[in-house]
């Protein structure tokens, strides 16, 4: 799909976006297939996604692909996830990779099959020099996993001298996170009609702007990737503070 207009050139969009990837297995009920159909069909989408961040600038694109609590489902869900995530990372990465995609993972991976982990670790470095977007994949993660293994990290330093408690604060905190070194997201997007965050980035979505849309992720394409942004937009954002009216500024 080419891009669809919706969006001018002047148009302000965010710098990163993060997707909570919801409704495969609705999407596939209602066709009555299985749902492993579903999911499949969600990760075909991912490209027209990812194709509207590269067109419209968006640095860093986040997927919520697998969380902390998605073990508790069926066995025989979780091993068709995980075989479509191998899967996806022996056809994407050398593309991404040609793209001049930067492609990390965010979460556990102790949980995960060797194998994975060495085609993630793989993926990672082939990448690591690429600048033109990244792409950040969230497997086996958690929100607040992801805090507190951050305040472990920190809580060993200052167990070995190495670190004052006093210098703690919330720039140190974010330098040990699995986002470390990428720009917090601008815009979070849940797909599926669902308005919840769902442990996903509890720390880094503080200034979030949030898009929810009743549309099944394998519908989400590019054209609704461009509303979302579009909708971003148009919105006020103050991060605590307010703007200061015109006639305030002039005095008038």
């Amino acid at each position: 799909m080419t891009n669809t207009g919706l969006l001018t050139a002047s148009a302000t969009v965010p710098r990163h976006v993060a997707i909570i990837m919801d409704g495969n297995n609705r999407w596939a009920k209602r066709r009555g297939l299985p749902g492993s159909a579903g999911h499949r069909a969600g990760v075909e989408c991912i490209r027209g996604v990812l194709r509207a961040c590269r067109e419209h600038q968006v640095e860093v694109l986040t997927l919520f692909a697998f969380s902390s609590e998605n073990w508790s489902r069926p066995n025989s869900e979780v091993a068709a996830l995980m075989q479509l995530f191998s899967t996806y990372l022996n056809s994407e990465v050398r593309k991404l990779h040609r793209d001049n995609v930067r492609l990390r993972f965010a979460g556990q991976r102790t949980r995960l099959k060797p194998a994975l982990i060495r085609k993630m670790r793989e993926a990672e470095e082939l990448t690591a020099g690429n600048t033109g977007a990244t792409l950040v994949i969230a497997v086996d993660y958690g929100g607040r996993w992801d805090i507190a293994e951050a305040t472990r990290t920190l809580a060993r330093q200052v167990a070995a001298g190495k670190l004052d408690p006093e210098a703690i604060d919330e720039q140190l905190i974010d330098q040990h996170t699995a986002l470390a070194g990428l720009p917090p997201p601008d815009l979070v997007i849940r797909t599926a009609g669902e308005q919840r965050i769902s442990n996903f980035l509890l720390w880094q979505a503080a200034y979030a702007e949030f898009y929810f849309t009743d549309t099944l992720w394998p519908d989400f394409d590019q054209q609704q990737m461009e509303r979302a942004l579009l909708a971003f937009g148009s919105r006020e954002r103050r991060f605590g503070g307010r703007v200061t009216p015109l006639a305030e500024v002039s005095g008038a």
